[in-house]
Parts: C-alpha cells; sequence; structure tokens
C-alpha cells in the first residue's frame, strides 16, 4: 500500500485552513460549504441538546442589548434636566443609568461564561462523534485520505466551530438586537434625524464589499503561500538527513527566502487592507456624526429635538455602526466553520466498516482456504487473479514474490481489512463475511514490517493484545522473542517509557517487542508480514527458533523476502503480478529450477531482490 501523506495547517489571522503537503496545496481557494442551510440545520442540532445553556445565554444577551439601548434615553433625560435646572429629577435618573450599567456589566460577565461553557460542551460533542466515527471507519478510508487531512478535521475545523460559538453566536445575536433597537429608539426620539443617520449605512455596506473583495484576493494569495512555505519547512525537517547527505543547504535556503520574499510582499499589501478597515469605518461614523451635529443643531434651533436627544443620536450613531461592521466580520467566520462541520459530517456520515457476521472460529488450528479470489484497490487497476490457496490447519504457508505482487493484500483480505470483488476466503469452511470481526482479529496475531508501538510503557505496549495476560505469560512471551534480556537492561525494565512510535529505543528493538506483543494473543492464525527484516543475523536465527515453537499447531501465513527465513516452511507459494505461479516445499521448488529457483540464487549471489 502507497504511503499517504500528512496533512498541515495553515494559521491565518483568527481562523485556520486545513492544507495538503507540497506542490498539490498551491492554488487551492478556501473551502466554502457546498450545502451551507443542510449543514447549518445540522449543527444546530447539537446546540439542541444545550438548550438550557442557549436560553440562558440568549436572556443574557437580550438584557445586555436592552441595557445598552435604553442607556442613552436616560442619558438624553438628564442632559434636558441639567439644561433646565430640575436637578430635583437628575438623582432618579443618575440611579437609573447606574443600575443598568452594573446589570449589563453582570449581564457582560455571564454571557462570557455561558458562551465557553457552550461552545466546550457543544465541541465535546462533535469530537466524541467524530472520533467514535474514525475509529469505525474502512481501512480503505484511511488509505485512501491523507492522514493529516483527517486529523486537521478532528482538532482545526472542531476548533472553527468552537471559536464561532464562543465569539460569535452571542454576537450575531447581540448586534441583530441591537441594531432593531436602536433604530426604533431613533425613530421614538426623532424620526427625520434616524432616517438622516441611517444614510451612513449605505456607505458603510460598499466600503465593506469593496475592501472585503480586496481583503479576500490577497489573504486567499496568503493562504497559499503560506502552505507553500509550510510544505517546505516541513518536508526539510523530515528530509533533513537526504538535504544534509546531499549538501542541498543552499539551495533549499534560497527556495525559502525566494517563497518568504513573495509572502512577505503579499503579506504587506493584506495588512495594509486589513488595516484599513477600521480607519474607514471610523470616517463613515465621522460622517454620521456631521450629520447629526448639523441636522441636530438645526432641529434643536427650530425646536424639534433637545440638547439631550442630539447627545443620544450621536451614542445610538456609534451604537447602530459596530454592530454592522461585526456582523461583515462573522459572517466569514461563520462560513468558515460551516465548511469546517460539513468536513466533520462527511467523516460522520461515511460509510462505516463491514462487521457483520456471527459465527466464531472453534478450531484450535483454522484451514484457510481461498477460491477464486480477485480483487482490485482501485477500480480497474486489479491486484489478484482468481487466487487459489488452501492452508491446512497447523500449515505454515510462506508467501514469496518481488514487491507489488500482492502477498501483503491476501493478508489484508483474510483479516477483513478489505472486502473481496469476488470469491471467497473461508475458514473451516465459513466465509469469513459471516464470521464475527472481532472474533476473527482476536484470534489472528499480526507483525506487520512496519512496527507500531504506543508512547506509554513496555508493559502496556505488550498487553496491548492480550489484557488479561499474567505476568508469567508477558515474561515468557518475551523470552521466546529474545527480548527480556534487552528490557530488563533498561532503568525500569518493563515500566519503561517508550516515546511516540519507540522512537527511544532501534528499530530492531521495536520489531523484537511486536512479535513478542504478537506471542502474547494466543492467537489461532499466524500473519507475519517481514518480521524479522529489522533484526540482525544472530537476533533472527533465536526468533526463528521460538517461531518453531510458537507455530506449532497454528495456522501461519509468512510474508518474507529473506527466503533463508522460511526454508522450513511447509510450502513456499511464488506470487507474480496477483498470480501464483509456484507452490511447493522449498527442496521441491529448488529441485524445479523456476521462479523461486532464481530469486533464490539471486539472494545466494548477494545481490538485490
Amino acid at each position: 500500500m502507497e504511503q499517504k501523506a500528512s496533512g498541515n495547517q495553515v494559521q491565518l489571522n483568527n481562523y485556520k485552513i486545513p492544507g495538503m503537503r507540497g506542490p498539490r496545496n498551491r492554488g487551492r481557494e478556501v473551502e466554502k460549504p457546498k450545502e451551507g442551510r443542510k449543514t447549518l440545520k445540522r449543527l444546530l442540532t447539537y446546540f439542541g441538546k444545550e438548550l438550557k445553556m442557549m436560553i440562558a445565554l440568549l436572556a443574557a444577551v437580550f438584557i445586555i442589548v436592552i441595557c445598552s439601548v435604553y442607556a442613552p434615553r436616560l442619558q438624553s433625560n438628564a442632559i434636558d434636566y441639567i439644561a433646565a435646572g430640575q436637578f430635583s429629577m437628575l438623582t432618579p435618573v443618575l440611579l437609573m443609568m447606574t443600575g443598568l450599567y452594573l446589570v449589563n456589566s453582570v449581564c457582560t460577565f455571564i454571557q462570557t461564561r455561558f458562551s465557553a461553557i457552550l461552545s466546550q460542551r457543544v465541541v465535546k460533542k462533535m469530537r466524541q462523534d467524530l472520533f467514535q466515527s474514525i475509529v469505525n471507519l474502512p481501512i480503505k478510508y484511511l488509505d485512501s485520505h491523507p492522514h493529516g487531512d483527517i486529523m486537521s478535521r478532528m482538532t482545526n475545523d472542531v476548533e472553527n466551530i468552537s471559536n464561532t460559538v464562543s465569539q460569535s453566536l452571542s454576537s450575531l445575536f447581540s448586534g441583530i438586537l441591537t441594531i432593531i433597537g436602536t433604530v426604533i429608539m431613533m425613530l421614538a426620539l426623532c424620526p427625520q434625524l434616524a432616517i438622516l443617520s441611517c444614510t451612513t449605512v449605505i456607505l458603510t455596506v460598499l466600503a465593506t464589499k469593496g475592501l472585503s473583495a480586496a481583503m479576500r484576493k490577497f489573504y486567499r494569495k496568503r493562504q497559499e503561500l503560506l502552505g507553500v512555505l509550510n510544505s517546505q519547512v516541513e518536508e526539510m525537517v523530515t528530509g533533513y538527513k537526504t538535504v544534509v547527505a546531499y549538501n542541498r543547504q543552499d539551495m533549499v535556503c534560497t527556495e525559502f527566502d525566494k517563497t518568504s520574499d513573495e509572502l512577505t510582499k503579499v503579506g504587506i499589501i493584506a495588512e495594509i487592507l486589513g488595516g484599513s478597515m477600521g480607519p474607514v469605518m471610523n470616517v463613515i461614523n465621522n460622517v454620521g456624526f456631521v450629520i447629526i451635529a448639523a441636522f441636530g443643531g438645526y432641529f434643536a434651533v427650530k425646536g424639534i429635538v433637545s440638547i439631550g436627544t442630539i447627545s443620544a443620536f450621536i451614542v445610538y450613531a456609534k451604537q447602530f455602526g459596530r454592530p454592522i461592521d461585526e456582523i461583515a466580520q462573522i459572517y466569514g467566520q461563520i462560513q468558515t466553520a460551516i465548511a469546517g462541520a460539513e468536513r466533520v459530517f462527511a467523516i460522520m456520515d461515511h460509510e462505516r466498516e463491514d462487521k457483520s457476521g456471527d459465527k466464531l472460529i472453534t478450531s484450535d488450528s483454522p484451514v484457510i482456504t481461498f477460491k477464486n479470489v480477485n480483487f482490485s484497490y482501485q477500480e480497474g487497476k486489479q491486484v489478484l487473479y482468481d487466487f487459489n490457496l488452501e492452508v491446512k490447519g497447523g500449515q505454515k504457508v510462506a508467501l514469496v514474490g518481488a514487491t507489488g505482487s500482492g502477498k501483503t493484500t491476501v493478508v489484508n483480505l483474510l483479516i477483513r481489512f478489505y472486502n473481496i470483488d469476488s470469491g471467497e476466503i473461508l475458514i473451516d469452511g465459513v466465509n469469513i463475511k459471516d464470521i464475527d470481526i472481532a472474533d476473527l482479529r482476536k484470534n489472528t496475531a499480526i507483525v506487520l514490517q512496519d512496527t507500531v508501538l504506543f508512547a506509554d510503557t513496555i508493559r502496556n505496549n505488550l498487553l496491548y493484545s492480550n489484557e488479561n495476560a499474567t505476568e508469567e505469560e508477558m515474561v515468557e512471551a518475551t523470552k521466546m522473542s529474545n527480548c527480556d534480556s534487552m528490557i530488563r537492561r533498561m532503568p525500569e525494565k518493563y515500566d519503561s517509557m517508550l516515546s511516540a512510535s519507540g522512537q527511544n529505543i532501534s528499530q530492531g528493538q521495536r520489531q523484537l517487542l511486536s512479535i513478542a506483543r504478537a506471542f502474547l494473543a494466543h492467537p489461532k492464525i499466524l500473519i507475519l508480514d517481514e518480521a524479522t527484516s529489522s533484526v540482525d543475523t544472530r537476533t533472527e536465527k533465536k526468533i526463528q527458533d521460538a517461531m518453531v515453537n510458537l507455530m506449532k499447531n497454528r495456522t501461519s501465513l509468512i510474508i518474507a523476502h529473506r527466503l533463508s527465513t522460511i526454508q522450513d516452511a511447509d510450502c513456499i507459494v511464488v506470487m507474480d503480478q496477483g498470480k501464483i505461479v509456484e507452490m511447493g516445499n522449498h527442496d521441491e521448488l529448488i529441485t524445479r529450477k523456476g521462479r523461486y529457483y532464481n530469486l533464490y540464487m539471486t539472494q545466494f549471489a548477494g545481490q538485490e531482490t
């Protein structure tokens, strides 16, 4: 199976854009939701599960808006009382204003707290549902999608949703209510001045639309360049040994500098455009203040409005423009969040792994039969052609052949990582589709060429295959795999911590631990895929001796390039381009002087196969 590229995440301003490695990311635009309404409706179902918190949050926002909208009216009354010399009426108004501001402050604190709680609860539920979906995805999906992209949906896209909920939801609701309340108050105070004040809305909309279009162009370009730059850094770091070995430091620095210079130029323009939004909005707001001051003064002279009303209009004009700017910015964040939610739901809605079957493996040495099996990973690119093979109970069968001949595919099909296109795979005469998949994998132990160890203790890594194993069984398994002495030389012995993927021990030691883990599973079917490829010859011989005991009365499949390790196999199956070209034991195949003989003599001569 081919390796999959990792995904990167490129952060830009207050949101992140999921990307992919290398040149494939160039020219890629920001993702937008394809079915925005459908996705938004589904996203709101998560909020429905937190209905009480939602109601409390919206109630707090509503009270904040009431206080914000009504306070300028009280301020207007206070100014009018001062102007009229009615100081006895001033005290109650000031007390009411103080009370409003206190209530506003308390509700603002409640809003912030409830927004944080709501966002984290929604995100927690989404992450749980997404992780549950990921662990039940078919292997085919994980093999055909970049792992980094899948991870970015769990972290990056869900985090976008969290930020939108905590920052934008209450702001959007507050902004809409503020605009409505402000317009109502302005019309109630002076309809003529209210209509004149609203003319600045047209300027605000036009300016926001023009600047946003220009900003999107350069922000998109900056995202693309950030993706390229990020890819260059990642590839240099992961391939650093190769860079140094070929003395290409100057070349990678030149490429980095070139991209960095272009990013700097685009970044400067993007920041200038982004930074101009505030000053432009201030100019428009100031125009609004001029309109209010000029016409308000005229109306005051005519006796249409009071001085306090003009003061209130100045506050309302500012209060009216702010939510319009916020909603324009929030809209982009909401679009980003919906696009992320769409990607998250795409995984949740993907077809789950087929776990049908209710029969169990009862035999201690099951018989495995492949009947006329055809299979292709991708349509039109067949891997196995009419594959027929019977592995008798307790038999040790080795699969050999050139890379890409289909050896590992046979194993993938046996443990139902993939479903066959046609034909049958039987265990003791029962189709594996009818066998409970958990029982199938419980009774099958597999050791891969690429070892997988977790950032945990050696003990827990070994017990991963059989958590109910005793201490004696674990020690016996490590002795059989020739790694007990290696473990006991470590500072904490079996409680020694391994780093991620076991990077703090050698490749050979990692291979030994993975073999010990397979031993501990007490499998009925044993699969070894290049299990001894990363150990030295002396250790390999000891492992082979241990395997002789381990494979007694167990059905075993061995995939090997080192032909010296499978000479004692009951049957050697030689594969080429998805077909069986030879079968027999070592002596028989050597006598025939066919494909196996050529492979063996090539290795014996010390040449690469």
